[in-house]
């Protein structure tokens, strides 16, 4: 029986090796690495300003603005790009916060009706529109990559620039306001880099496994450190590990990326909560001694 296991294991390393030789693997381990990055590092801004709920609604619009592209005959990245930033700024502009969920609901059941339809109109290849739902990073081109490259360095300038009144804004809006911190530009500011986020993410995950990326990295490290800077540090390296993880290992099985990567993200998320409920107990422990 070991030896049979043994056998699989060296069947699937050799697989993957080998299918790591063409280029467009080479290309979907980019673009993975660059999407790791660019949601690594918007993640725990998402999860302090607990908007978990409207990523979600986000990335709906974003599939909107995907399939209504795809009618139409027109760029998808374009198309879901402007259907996730009007989400995220719509959101903001309604002041969204944790608690008010209505607006999300809203928000998301109109872009998710809008969506359905546009897919229903279309008169293409299904499987084309499919991917919208689960992802297509095998797909992604040269020009993706490089569409994807600038704009994880503009949101990683924009992060590191505003990155003062980005955190005050996100962690305590009213105190920030009483010191003058421009809640309000922040708020925009921070609606444009979820918009364009999200846009990426579902092209290359899909809109139904896009929070495995945006929300669950930001929500392990939230686990482990309350260092905003450490936070995002950590956020990164689990975004990779899920986003290029989830490339390399679905490659020998066949499975579609988006699911390996939400497994991997999963299971460190797992380990994160345990790791940071030893250390609570651990601290609890050595005070009451």
């Amino acid at each position: 029986m070991t030896h049979v296991v043994s056998a699989d294991v060296a069947d699937a390393f050799a697989t993957t090796a080998r299918l790591m030789e063409y280029d467009f693997v080479r290309t979907a381990l980019a673009a993975a690495a660059l999407l790791g990055i660019l949601a690594g590092i918007i993640s725990p801004l998402i999860v302090l300003r607990r908007m978990s709920f409207g990523v979600h609604a986000t990335s709906e619009l974003a599939l909107m603005g995907a399939a209504a592209a795809l009618f139409l005959g027109l760029n998808l990245s374009v198309g879901a790009t402007l259907g996730s930033i009007s989400a995220a700024i719509v959101l903001a502009a309604l002041g969204f916060k944790g608690g008010n969920d209505a607006a999300v609901g809203v928000v998301m059941s109109f872009g998710m009706g809008l969506s359905l339809l546009m897919l229903h109109l279309y008169p293409g290849n299904s499987s084309t529109a499919l991917a919208l739902l689960t992802g297509q990073i095998v797909g992604v081109s040269g020009t993706g990559v490089g569409a994807l490259s600038v704009v994880t360095v503009i949101a990683v300038v924009t992060v590191v620039a505003l990155w003062r009144p980005l955190l005050f804004s996100s962690a305590d809006p009213e105190v920030a306001a009483v010191s003058g911190v421009p809640v309000k530009a922040m708020a925009i500011v921070f609606a444009v880099l979820l918009g364009i986020t999200a846009a990426q993410a579902v092209q290359i995950v899909g809109v139904l496994l896009v929070m495995a990326l945006l929300i669950t990295p930001g929500a392990s490290a939230a686990a482990i450190t309350s260092n905003p800077v450490a936070a995002v540090v950590w956020s990164v390296i689990f975004a990779l590990l899920a986003a290029v993880g989830g490339v390399v290992l679905s490659l020998a099985p066949g499975l579609p990326v988006s699911v390996v990567a939400a497994f991997i993200s999963f299971g460190i998320y797992l380990i994160c909560r345990a790791v940071g409920g030893f250390r609570s107990r651990t601290i609890t422990l050595n005070s009451g001694a």
